[in-house]
C-alpha cells in the first residue's frame, strides 16, 4: 500500500531512477520540489528541458557543449598537436580542475566493455581516428580509467591508431597523496613503479 499519491510516487521514481540516488534520496529530493513556490518549480522543470534540447556534442571532441564547437576546442591558445582521450564528459572537468594540461580533448561517450554488450562501434572512436588521420595529432594520452574495461579501450585505441605514428601515452597511476603503501594493491604498486620520474 502506498503512503503517497499517485503523481508522487511517479516523482519518488523519476528521482530514483537518476545514478546514485536511492529511494530515500528522491523522497526527499521529491518533498523539497513539492515545497517550491510555483514559480521555482516551472524554472527547475524549464531549465531541465532547456538542456536536454540545446546541449549536444561538440562537432570536434565529442564533449557537451551548447554551441557547434566546445570552447576548449575554440580556444587558440590550447595545444592542437595534443589529444587527451577520456571515457567521460565529467573527466574533461576533472582533468581542468588540475590545471596542467593545455591540449584538447577526445570524449569517447563511454568504454569498450562485453559484459555490458558495449563494443568499438558504440562509443567515439571513429571520430578519434578520423581526427588523428588528418596528420596535425603529435601525441594521443590515454586517460580512460585504470580498471579492466579502461585498459581494454585505452589497449585497443593504441593499437588502432599506432600506424599513424602519433606517441602514445598512458596517464601514470600510483599510490594517492596522504595513504600508505601498506593498502595499495599490487595494480597500483604496478603502476607507480612503472610511473616513477627522476627526481
Amino acid at each position: 500500500m502506498s503512503f503517497f499519491p499517485p503523481s508522487l510516487e511517479k516523482l519518488v521514481e523519476k528521482f530514483a531512477s537518476l545514478p546514485g540516488i536511492g529511494t530515500k534520496s528522491a523522497q526527499r529530493l521529491a518533498f523539497h520540489i513539492l515545497s517550491l513556490p510555483p514559480e521555482q518549480a516551472r524554472d527547475f522543470a524549464e531549465t531541465i528541458l532547456e538542456a536536454k534540447q540545446t546541449v549536444h556534442t561538440c562537432g570536434i571532441c565529442q564533449n557537451l557543449t551548447d554551441s557547434e564547437i566546445c570552447s576548449i576546442c575554440s580556444n587558440p591558445r590550447r595545444d592542437e598537436t595534443k589529444i587527451c582521450v577520456v571515457s567521460d564528459p565529467k573527466d574533461v572537468i576533472a582533468m581542468e580542475r588540475a590545471r596542467e594540461y593545455n591540449g584538447h580533448y577526445h570524449v569517447l561517450h563511454g568504454v569498450i566493455s562485453p559484459m555490458n554488450h558495449v563494443g568499438p562501434d558504440d562509443i567515439k572512436i571513429k571520430e578519434l581516428v578520423d581526427r588523428i588521420a588528418n596528420g596535425q595529432i603529435e601525441e594521443v594520452i590515454m586517460a580512460t580509467n585504470p580498471d579492466t574495461e579502461g585498459e581494454t579501450t585505452a589497449k585497443y585505441i593504441s593499437r588502432l591508431i599506432r600506424p599513424f605514428g602519433v606517441k602514445i601515452t598512458r596517464l601514470a597511476y600510483g599510490i594517492p597523496v596522504g595513504s600508505s603503501l601498506e593498502f595499495a594493491d599490487d595494480a597500483t604498486l604496478m603502476r607507480a613503479l612503472e610511473g616513477r620520474q627522476e627526481m
